[in-house]
């Protein structure tokens, strides 16, 4: 039957309203809500995925990617099945797209997730692949371990999360990795097949003011979708204005997937393009991403322009951060980091 969620309200006839994803699916008795992850039995609403792990693996943090929390260091990495999404051009959509129930799954405790992560020197638990928010009962007792054994946790996510289930999970996350697809509803109708992508801008915003935790924000950038320069000045703007000028936006190259195969990757010169909005709107650290070896995936001191990051691909090339100061001019450089990056894991 599986674990009850923590989640939800009994209405009237046995339904049930899930309260874990804004969609706050109302579900009848022996179906499933639109994530299919989630079932109604009598009334209950019950998790078939509780600690059921579809893929898992050690990678940088970089890979998810987040830039300015511990550059370098490595995170156990882990994704189920299902998504409260059906993005038509999603790069996991063996698992995001699969039939829950149907096997593909291993069953790791929350006890064995956090040893895993120990015992492989790993300095965090990231929950990605898929979307962690329908895993939620299992990343919140994973989380609340993970915190107690000393090491750090991150959702890489579509912000589609409740503000109760936030609040629930917020003191045990440090790291929010959200994807803003697009800034506009018909970009979100058609990237996310929901209507009002507000609220995706009020837990992000949330997730940092609230509980402190460190925020960057991806947007893949979709020809003919998202890559108007509206959308990209648009989410620039929301990003200096309620995030703060010192928050990592990463624009990314799409490369065609799924139902959207016949578009081709993003040409270059729009990714830079929006880099240099972003650095027009007020953003300090924009990055491109999935382009090897650009240099717009590297990190510069935002007061003297000297290099402090080097990177190719998931690699640290250089690391001239002193502390949390540029090594050049001392100017102080927003984020968490170590003495020194980790030695860089090959992906």
């Amino acid at each position: 039957m599986g674990t009850e969620a923590l989640l939800y309200q009994a209405l009237a006839e046995g339904k049930a309203r899930c309260g874990v994803c804004r969609r706050r699916c109302i579900i009848g008795d022996g179906e499933r809500g639109y994530c299919q992850t989630r079932i109604n039995q009598g009334g209950k609403l019950y998790s078939l995925i509780y600690g059921e792990v579809a893929s898992v693996s050690i990678n940088p943090i970089e890979k998810k990617p987040v830039f300015h929390f511990l550059p370098g260091s490595r995170w156990l990495s882990l994704g189920t099945l299902g998504c409260n999404f059906r993005c038509p051009g999603c790069q996991n959509w063996e698992l995001s797209h699969a039939e829950v129930g149907r096997g593909g799954t291993s069953f790791l405790s929350a006890e064995q997730l956090v040893q895993l992560a120990k015992q492989h020197h790993c300095l965090g638990i990231s929950w990605t692949f898929n979307e962690p928010t329908i895993w939620f009962e299992y990343t919140l007792d994973g989380a609340k371990l993970a915190k107690e054994q000393g090491l750090y946790t991150n959702y890489v996510t579509n912000g589609y999360i409740t503000p109760e289930a936030l609040d629930s999970i917020g003191p045990y996350l440090d790291v929010f990795r959200v994807d803003v697809k697009g800034f506009s509803h018909e970009a979100y109708h058609k990237l996310a097949d929901i209507g009002d992508f507000t609220g995706i801008l009020e837990s992000t915003k949330r997730a940092k003011e609230k509980w402190g935790m460190h925020v960057e924000v991806v947007t893949n950038v979709t020809p003919g979708y998202n890559d108007d320069e509206e959308q990209l000045r648009g989410t620039a703007s929301w990003i200096r204005q309620e995030l703060g000028e010192w928050t990592p936006w990463h624009v990314t190259r799409f490369y065609p997937h799924l139902k959207l195969r016949h578009l081709e990757p993003t040409p270059v010169a729009v990714l830079e393009r929006a880099v240099r909005m972003a650095h027009q709107e007020g953003l300090h650290y924009a990055y491109l991403g999935n382009i090897l070896g650009h240099p717009m995936e590297n990190t510069y001191c935002h007061q003297c322009g000297s290099l402090l990051i080097q990177r190719y691909g998931f690699d640290v090339r250089q690391y001239n951060i002193e502390g949390t100061n540029c090594r050049y001019c001392k100017a102080r450089i927003p984020g968490t980091f170590a003495q020194r990056a980790q030695t860089m894991i090959k992906s």
